[in-house]
């Protein structure tokens, strides 16, 4: 295993997004391409925001995608004790201060420094203080150096750099006592030996403060990719108003995990024109370098299509096993005497785009009764559908080969034999079948009924019709 270490770091105020989702999966894929160590840690600082539900969610989510994790996951909140004692070493060393400030006199100095066409950072007031101020709460804030460059090669972005004048004294802990993100996320990074941090572009401006604390605590500095980030269609960042963003929300829309990868990790990455590939392939073939800088834009059309090819080309014995959830949701439970879930897929695999049109599909092969669609019967099970229903059922108990290339030469023969056209026979026995005018190849459908049921569908059909003549 290599040197190479990353991690992933949500915070379980929610669902596992599909921006954080996506920045995981690129930490995931950099790590199994180059041996590395991948890290889940759960950034539960904020306490009042911060669920168990939420973080079952994410792990949820993680294990769904596939994107298992090496170690972990660790929580923030299970670490406070070790970030005391990192702001008590900044704070015997100079390197950081307390600051007697209170709420309302910082908004008071913000205030006045937008009135005067000021920067609204703080203004040092207590950077100077020689003594404690007994009885009365403070928070700690980190002495940042104020003039300067502060400069980093970005993996994606190139060489960014800040002007150390812009950056104020950040707060490390505040007045109760609780540790803020970007001190933090450097005592974890630090700590746990993470070496490259890749991450949203909208963390740009922490890198340069999470920098300075990483030389003021004498820690190597990580590498940094900042991956851009996702939009809806209108260019916004994507949220709730673009439709669904949760993980598992697609999930339960019926896609495919293999598809949303696939999906994601092209949302921002690409490895020439190629559009989709295996999770084996994209191990191989990622790197930073095919992060675009430029924010990717979700397009559900393009998720949908990707997933109707995991669909029409996945094994149909997986298939099963994910669509049996659905099924239940509809009432369904398939049993050893009904027909095989995996053989019934392998009909409907073709035409559906996700799990739930699958399962949907589905259903009449399971049904005891079959329901017409009353404007499919009112055409095809009419009295002049009668003579040849009868007589097609009569043909198929004489009938061998149950094979859809059997039941084909049945069809064949039949008309023949009777002087008709397929129209005038197929239409009306799939509905009798299946309830409806649209349905697999009737072949198939047939072939897996069975002989058995499929007569009964049929004579149930006939007496169907037999009460409007």
């Amino acid at each position: 295993m290599s040197d190479i270490r990353l991690r992933f770091a949500p915070s379980p105020t929610g669902y596992l997004h599909v921006g954080g989702a996506r920045t995981a999966l690129f930490n995931w894929l950099l790590a199994r391409k180059l041996g590395g160590t991948f890290i889940l840690r759960i950034e539960d600082t904020d306490v009042a925001r911060s669920t168990e539900e939420s973080v079952n969610a994410i792990l949820e989510g993680m294990r769904w995608l596939g994107l298992e994790w090496d170690e972990g996951p660790f929580f923030q909140s299970d670490l406070f004790p070790v970030y005391r004692e990192y702001v008590q070493k900044l704070l015997q060393e100079g390197k950081a201060y307390r600051c007697y400030c209170t709420p309302e006199e910082l908004e008071k100095k913000r205030e006045l420094a937008m009135a005067e066409g000021r920067k609204p950072k703080y203004d040092g007031s207590c950077r100077g203080l020689k003594e404690e101020i007994p009885d009365k709460s403070f928070a700690i804030r980190f002495r940042a150096p104020q003039d300067g460059i502060t400069a980093f090669d970005d993996l994606v972005k190139g060489s960014i750099s800040f002007n150390n004048e812009e950056l104020d004294d950040l707060i490390i802990q505040r007045s109760d006592g609780t540790p803020i993100y970007n001190f933090t996320v450097v005592i974890d990074d630090a700590t746990m030996k993470v070496s490259t941090v890749i991450r949203g572009d909208d963390h740009i401006s922490n890198t340069p403060r999470q920098i300075l604390l990483y030389e003021a605590l004498g820690f190597p500095v990580p590498r940094f990719a900042h991956v851009p980030m996702i939009l809806g269609s209108d260019k916004a960042r994507l949220s709730k108003r673009h439709g669904a963003t949760s993980v598992m929300a697609y999930r339960d829309m019926g896609y495919l995990p293999e598809a949303m990868v696939n999906y994601l990790v092209r949302l921002g990455w690409s490895h020439g024109d190629d559009e989709i590939f295996s999770r084996e392939e994209l191990v191989d073939k990622f790197t930073l370098e095919g992060i675009g800088k430029s924010a990717g834009v979700f397009n559900p059309e393009k998720l949908l299509w990707l997933n109707a090819h995991y669909i029409k080309n996945g094994d149909p014995a997986r298939l099963a096993e994910l669509l049996l959830p659905f099924l239940r949701e509809r009432g369904v439970e398939p049993t050893a005497d009904g027909p095989v879930l995996a053989t019934v897929i392998t009909t409907l695999q073709e035409r559906a785009r996700t799990m739930l049109e699958l399962a949907d599909g589905a259903l009449f092969y399971y049904r005891s009764e079959v329901l017409y669609d009353e404007a499919a019967a009112a055409k095809q099970l009419t009295s002049l559908q009668y003579p040849i229903l009868t007589a097609f059922t009569q043909r198929l108990a004489a009938w061998e080969d149950m094979t859809p290339a059997g039941i084909e030469v049945l069809f064949k023969e039949f008309c023949t034999a009777q002087g008709i056209k397929m129209g005038q026979v197929g239409p009306s026995v799939r509905v009798a079948l299946c309830g409806v005018t649209s349905s697999p190849a009737i072949y198939d459908v047939i072939a897996v009924l069975g002989k058995d049921e499929t007569s009964r569908r049929l004579e149930r059909a006939i007496s169907f019709v037999a009460t409007q003549l």
